[in-house]
């Protein structure tokens, strides 16, 4: 990206001042390298967003940002329904709730080596992954849209895990609001088999050593120190999310049209919130909201399972559950007041700060986890979000490395196998379906996670707390 565009407010806050159709700036929060490594894309999209109807105080991009569809990846706006405000699907995004779970195993380094190759064949063969993958849990309509309406709840109570993993996840893992009859039958039709399944792309199953604590307060609290042993969950709504992505994308349009709404890019279609489409879009989205909590619920109740007989000593209780693609009704201080606003976050991690009602009693006082996910060989995360971080974007963070290069590029660079063998070489196992997804998911086709985390830290968006390495990675 050309720095000449942008107008640098801090080591770590860049803007663009409003011109043309914006109707506020565009803030960039990143290191300069970071800044100058990021595609034009973003700054044209970080810029269209601005222009949109009801917007409320910036557009805001996170340090992994990279092009998208419409918004960009790493994407933050906030809309007010008083002031026209819109939603928009592809702020959003097609995985709709994609997030990260988690989990403590009460373990260290060595009870993982002693059966690292039985560990990593076992959830690999009990974990269903990859693109198409199918479980053993197959819904009836009545059933589906149960699970649509009741999230993790809905698994919980039958029999997917315990009711304290409930106080660990966002809207103690049901999203009210949900309208399971704003699912499309061909959306149920593509999820009736995908419970349970973790998908492809750069979803994965990790098993992680915690190698470096960075603030010991805040790790104690959330119960992390160094040498212990983690399990990550990455994955969302599968087919149903993206499908009804698809459907409302194209209503969308029609409807922006039918409002008046000027758009820069047909890719950024949306509706008034107000408007009958825009109510049917948020009453199918927090329905996928609730079949990617579900998901993660079934897959944490799957991976106990494995645990339970591979390493039957293992505790596996729940630190949090956390999305990166949603749009909620949050309360936020604007112009000296409270406002109750529609925050889209496409690629970008909620992240409260202490004192926070929504949290639970015992991470209150030190704030909400925040969950970064690296790729296979590199690193992930665990933050924790800080009070500044409301004034600066609306309580948001980054959720990984982000993209460096396209998939096709990836596929011209690695090879799937070698990907796997130089990372075995390290000590990390990869069981994949496909050696073709391991190469578009190549770790050097991917940011320095480091240095994405190290910017949202400075930034004051979230506070940096664990950094975690794989030793086992199941991909999709």
């Amino acid at each position: 990206m050309d720095l000449n565009l942008l107008r640098q407010r801090s080591p770590t806050r860049w803007e663009i001042t409003p011109k043309g159709a914006m109707r506020v700036p565009a803030i960039i929060y990143a290191s300069e390298p970071l800044v100058r490594d990021m595609d034009h894309k973003v700054y044209e999209q970080a810029v269209n967003v601005a222009a949109l109807p009801g917007i409320v105080t910036a557009s805001y991009a996170m340090p992994d940002a990279h092009w998208g569809y419409g918004f960009p990846i790493g994407g933050v706006a906030a809309f007010d329904p008083d002031a026209g405000g819109v939603v928009s699907a592809g702020g959003v995004g097609f995985d709709i709730s994609c997030g990260v779970r988690c989990l403590h195993t009460g373990l260290r380094r060595a009870d993982v080596l002693a059966v690292q190759k039985e560990l990593a064949q076992a959830l690999y063969t009990r974990i269903p992954a990859g693109v198409g993958s199918t479980g053993s849990i197959h819904l009836n309509d009545r059933e589906m849209d149960a699970m649509l309406a009741g999230g993790a709840q809905w698994a919980v109570a039958r029999g997917w895990g315990l009711a304290e993993d409930l106080e660990r996840v966002e809207e103690h893992g049901q999203m009210s609001g949900a309208q399971p009859d704003r699912v499309s039958k061909q959306a149920k039709k593509r999820q009736r088999d995908e419970m349970g399944t973790l998908g492809s792309g750069n979803h994965y199953l990790e098993v992680q050593e915690v190698t470096a604590v960075f603030d010991g307060d805040i790790a104690s609290r959330f119960g992390l120190a160094q040498g212990d042993i983690v399990i990550m969950i990455h994955c969302g709504s599968r087919g149903l999310g993206h499908q009804i992505g698809t459907e409302f994308l194209k209503r969308m349009a029609i409807a922006a049209a039918q409002h008046g709404i000027a758009l820069a890019d047909r890719e950024l279609a949306c509706a008034p919130i107000r408007s009958a489409v825009g109510q049917d879009y948020l009453g199918a989205m927090r329905a996928a909201i609730n079949c990617a909590l579900a998901n993660r619920q079934i897959l944490t109740d799957l991976v106990r399972k494995v645990f339970r007989d591979v390493v039957p000593q293992a505790q596996l209780p729940l630190l949090y559950d956390v999305s990166h693609n949603t749009c909620k009704v949050e309360t936020h201080r604007v112009d000296g007041g409270t406002r109750e606003l529609y925050v889209h976050r496409k690629g970008a991690t909620r992240a409260f700060g202490p004192g926070h009602p929504d949290l639970p009693e015992a991470l209150r006082d030190a704030g909400q986890p925040v969950l970064i996910g690296g790729s296979m060989g590199t690193g992930s995360y665990v933050l924790a979000g800080t009070r500044e971080s409301e004034a600066r974007a609306f309580s948001s963070a980054c959720h990984g490395a982000g993209r460096a290069m396209s998939r096709h590029q990836a596929l011209r660079t690695w090879q799937g196998r070698k990907v796997v063998d130089d990372l075995a070489a390290r000590g990390i196992l990869i069981k994949s379906p496909s050696m073709r997804g391991i190469a578009e998911e190549a770790p050097e086709a991917y940011k320095d996670v480091s240095a994405v985390v190290d910017a949202a830290d400075a930034a004051g968006l979230a506070r940096k707390v664990a950094r975690l390495e794989p030793l086992v990675c199941i991909k999709g």
